[in-house]
């Protein structure tokens, strides 16, 4: 439910980075909105005041963690094109804010992958690393998904593999990564970690934290001899997690997966593997004519046997028409809260049956909601073309304390912040 729905460029009303700088606007929105939905939290007049004297010395302020938990949960339930946020309150999140080395970056993405897969019963998660501060950019995970398959562009023109990943696959080479054996077309590609000044870490990922999916139908035994598979866990890794004001880049997240995100997208997309024609051939389907439907027959056998493959391999997923029902559901409990539940949807109708789903036939409201994730225009050009990853310049603040806030200067501000804005 989180695989494929943020395969799109950035949206270009979205801000950039903002370099570290903490948006105190944001701040003070999002600090309401925690403790109005967590009203054992405190003062939340006093914890305000806090973070304007932990901003004016600093430049940005830190979240509590219960801050930081319900930030992220709240930016799932928040986006716009999920439709499986049902979900959101039973995010788990790791806090890993004091991690910016790529190195370790990186290994900790694989005990994401390792802890989400939970042995098939895919569990939503959250790994947040360090924030963009003013003196020290956050890393970056090049990735668009912690995983992904690799692109080959063979002499013909013709893609072995995921055509979308066709540039970054070229990128990962040229910094020396290799397939285990012959190119295949489902070749796991390396993750990618950079920070600033620095150059980037490339780690291969282990066969212990990829859980794949051999693909087969119940009714056509040829199926399995088309070699497909994919795999079980849809990590993103490209988004920003914004939370009031602060900026996490490196922050990756799963649900589990919707049958038709393989099914009708990866597999099906003309741009990606392209499979309905093979399929419609083994169907010994007419295609000489799109009137035969030949694509709709096609694209119904290639979902039937996703969700058949999963089930048998004990993995999570789940069918499109199910999650319509379960994301009204969800609507629902967002209006009775009292609160706007957004959609797009063009994203929330699924891309398949669409009109027979009960997602179809309504309208839903489009205000843009924090906290969020937001997918950058640089971070998708790198996930797609492994474009290096921009950097926000750093910013210089008069106090340098290397992140240590003496805690008698930020009370005495914090006192003096409450004098001034009493009124």
């Amino acid at each position: 439910m989180t695989g494929e729905i943020w395969s799109l460029p950035g949206d270009d009303d979205q801000p950039g980075p903002r370099g570290g700088v903490a948006d105190l606007d944001e701040a003070e929105e999002f600090l309401e909105l925690f403790h109005r939905e967590n009203p054992g939290a405190g003062s939340v007049k006093d914890r305000i005041q806090w973070v304007r004297a932990e901003v004016e010395l600093t430049g940005t302020y830190r979240h509590s963690i219960a801050e930081l938990e319900f930030g992220a949960r709240v930016a799932w339930r928040n986006s716009a094109r999920c439709i499986g946020r049902l979900y959101w309150r039973s995010m788990k999140v790791r806090d890993l804010r004091a991690v910016r080395a790529p190195a370790k970056v990186a290994a900790h993405c694989l005990e994401h992958l390792r802890l989400a897969t939970n042995g098939g019963k895919i569990r939503p998660l959250i790994t947040i690393f360090a924030p963009d501060t003013p003196g020290s950019p956050a890393p970056r995970i090049w990735n668009e998904q912690l995983i992904r398959y690799a692109g080959y562009r063979r002499p013909d023109g013709t893609v072995l593999g995921d055509p979308r990943y066709v540039g970054f696959t070229s990128a990962v080479t040229d910094l020396g990564w290799a397939p285990p054996g012959a190119p295949g077309a489902f070749d796991v590609l390396p993750l990618v970690v950079s920070a600033a000044d620095k150059p980037p870490h490339v780690l291969p990922l282990p066969a212990d934290v990829v859980c794949e999916v051999p693909l087969s139908h119940p009714d056509h035994p040829w199926f399995a001899e088309l070699g497909l598979r994919w795999h079980a866990v849809p990590a993103i890794s490209s988004m920003r997690l914004s939370i009031g004001g602060v900026d996490y880049p490196a922050a990756p997240f799963n649900g589990w997966y919707m049958g038709t995100e393989i099914g009708a997208r990866n597999f099906a997309d003309a741009d990606r593997y392209d499979l309905l024609p093979t399929v419609a051939d083994r169907l010994g389907l007419d295609t000489s004519t799109p009137a035969s439907l030949w694509r709709d027959r096609a694209l119904v056998e290639v979902n039937v046997a996703v969700l058949h493959s999963f089930a048998a391999a004990g993995v999570t997923i789940t069918d499109h028409h199910t999650e319509s029902a379960r994301f009204l559901t969800h609507v629902e409990r967002e209006e009775k809260a009292g609160r706007k539940c957004p959609a797009d949807w063009t994203w929330i109708v699924p891309p398949m049956s669409g009109g027979i789903t009960p997602v179809f036939h309504r309208y839903y409201d489009t205000e843009h909601l924090k906290p969020e994730f937001v997918a950058d225009d640089s971070a998708v050009r790198t996930a797609t073309l492994g474009t290096p990853p921009l950097f926000p310049e750093k910013t210089d603040f008069p106090d340098k304390s290397d992140g240590v806030i003496p805690w008698s200067r930020l009370r005495r501000m914090a006192r003096q912040a409450k004098g001034t804005h009493a009124s």
